[in-house]
């Protein structure tokens, strides 16, 4: 389908040059379309830039799942359970890093954090957005904070670790000597993650339970 292989191309363009710098021109020839097929399904440039952001969106969806699917209901006081389901989360987005499915549309996505337009905004309006309010409940009920800024602080450290294995890619390979990532060492790496974020939900537990 046209539009279909039109914006992969485009997610692909945009994420390596950025708005100004990739061609429609470009875009359309390796789709192997004309210049009017963009006029006409998306209005120019500027409007499929934003259907790219909203095909990644759906693309981060299909891949991640909803993050209700690893969620089970519990108590508001169920810090073992909400533990259990930080770590499925993270074991879900650890696996979608360091594999190649989201290599295509990472650097779009990285561009867009350092410099946000409404194609963020449609970006963290998908599962992005839900995954990371999620979190942050979740540690709120395992640490027993009340501060819900403290949590999502929290979240922020946790996400930097996983989000790594794709936006640091180049230097976790070097540090490991690899050319690629072997199952072993994400294996591994999971589990290093798993150790960090336990030390981190039981420290700032009895930080507040210091505090009471």
């Amino acid at each position: 389908m046209v539009q279909s292989r039109l914006l992969d191309i485009a997610i692909s363009e945009f994420g390596a040059k950025g708005l100004e710098g990739a061609s429609t021109r470009g875009i359309a020839a390796a789709a192997g379309t004309a210049m009017s097929s963009i006029t006409y399904h998306y209005g120019g440039k500027e409007g499929l830039y934003l259907a790219a952001a909203d095909r990644i969106a759906e693309r981060m969806s299909a891949v991640m799942g909803d993050p209700s699917e690893l969620s089970h209901e519990l108590a508001a006081d169920d810090a073992s359970e909400a533990r259990a389901q930080i770590h499925r989360i993270f074991g879900r987005l650890a696996d979608k890093m360091a594999s190649n499915e989201s290599a295509d549309w990472t650097l779009f996505v990285l561009r867009e954090q350092m410099k946000p337009s409404e194609a963020f905004e449609r970006i963290y309006g998908g599962v992005m957005g839900q995954m990371v309010r999620q979190l942050g409940d979740l540690v709120c009920i395992v640490t027993g904070h009340r501060n819900v800024r403290t949590a999502r602080i929290a979240t922020i450290t946790l996400l930097g670790q996983v989000v790594a294995l794709r936006s640091s890619r180049a230097t976790c390979l070097k540090l490991l000597e690899r050319d690629t990532l072997e199952p072993s060492d994400i294996l591994d790496i999971k589990a290093r993650i798993d150790a960090n974020i336990d030390a981190i939900l039981d420290s700032m537990r009895a930080e507040e339970q210091g505090q009471a």
